[in-house]
């Protein structure tokens, strides 16, 4: 019988690509992981690694030893689901990831509503984009992952993975308080001569503002990049840029940036829950998207664009 906590860095490595990432992500020192590594070669009785360069590779073998580890792995998850199902309360460690608007606004309450209907339950939160955060989820660092989805640029949909839409948000124009006279129908013309302030280069959002504005006959000026959307809103109140903001990253309080509907909209980003299929009936991933469902339908939307 092979040892089941090799498999599982066999099965690491596969997925994070080099042993030095392996053993970043489990906290261990690069020659703890191939020790054991070596040991699972051991007890296979075949060559698991080869060498390429300065790293190493699965061999065919550990192809095939790996993919036998998934399905050990998903049959112990799917156990694992049906004992929480068994128990009168929810306990155990759910991880979640989100990004930056979503821990600021649906989270927190949810959250709050998680501790009072399953207080045995604990969740841990962390940050980070869809990007980083779907890999992670499919190598079992996170078990939800609250990601965006941009028009045009859906999110990676591998057959590990389940999507359960959380809500629709509209995506406006944000001016500074200064062009609270603007006429809508002029908007264009306004945005196309003003500094932009976006998320960087490469994230689905700066791809899709650029294609926006490409499609209305200029190429924006994007002067200021950063991925904390509080920073683009207050680069707007204080006029030194537009931005395309998302109604989550205005809901908290009042803003005094002009808020316009983007020509040709409405225009809106998909907020999704993301988890492993096999862990689609855990009790707790269960209760975890039924508190962000209940945020959901509670939230408003608090402004009243022109």
């Amino acid at each position: 019988m092979f040892d089941l906590r090799r498999l599982r860095l066999l099965l690491e490595l596969k997925h994070r690509g080099t042993i030095s990432a392996v053993a970043a992500a489990l906290n261990y020192s690069p020659s703890t992981i191939s020790q054991q590594l070596s040991l699972l070669e051991t007890e296979v009785g075949v060559e698991l690694l080869e060498p390429i360069g300065r790293r190493v590779r699965l061999t065919p073998q550990a192809e095939i030893l790996a993919a036998h580890t998934e399905t050990v792995l998903r049959q112990l998850e799917a156990a694992e689901a049906e004992i929480a199902r068994s128990l009168a309360e929810l306990t155990g460690t759910v991880r979640i990831a989100a990004f930056q608007s979503v821990l600021l606004t649906l989270l927190p309450p949810a959250l709050a509503d998680l501790n009072a209907d399953h207080p045995g339950l604990r969740v841990e939160l962390f940050q980070a984009e869809p990007e980083v955060a779907l890999p992670k989820m499919l190598v079992h660092d996170f078990d939800l992952v609250v990601a965006e989805e941009y028009p045009g640029h859906p999110l990676p949909r591998p057959a590990e993975v389940e999507y359960r839409e959380l809500r629709l948000e509209h995506m406006r124009f944000a001016l500074p308080p200064t062009d609270h006279e603007v006429d809508p129908g002029q908007v264009w013309e306004l945005v196309a001569q003003r500094p932009w302030i976006a998320e960087p280069p490469g994230s689905a959002s700066h791809q899709w503002i650029q294609e926006l504005c490409r499609g209305a006959g200029f190429e924006p000026d994007i002067r200021y990049t950063t991925d904390d959307l509080l920073v683009h809103r207050r680069f707007v109140e204080h006029g030194h840029a537009v931005a395309v903001l998302p109604d989550l990253i205005l809901s908290d309080d009042p803003s005094d940036a002009v808020l316009l509907d983007i020509p040709g909209g409405p225009h809106a980003r998909r907020i999704v829950a993301a988890y492993r299929k096999d862990n689609a009936e855990h009790p707790a991933i269960m209760a975890c998207q039924a508190a962000l469902a209940v945020r959901r339908d509670n939230a408003e939307d608090p402004h009243q664009p022109r």
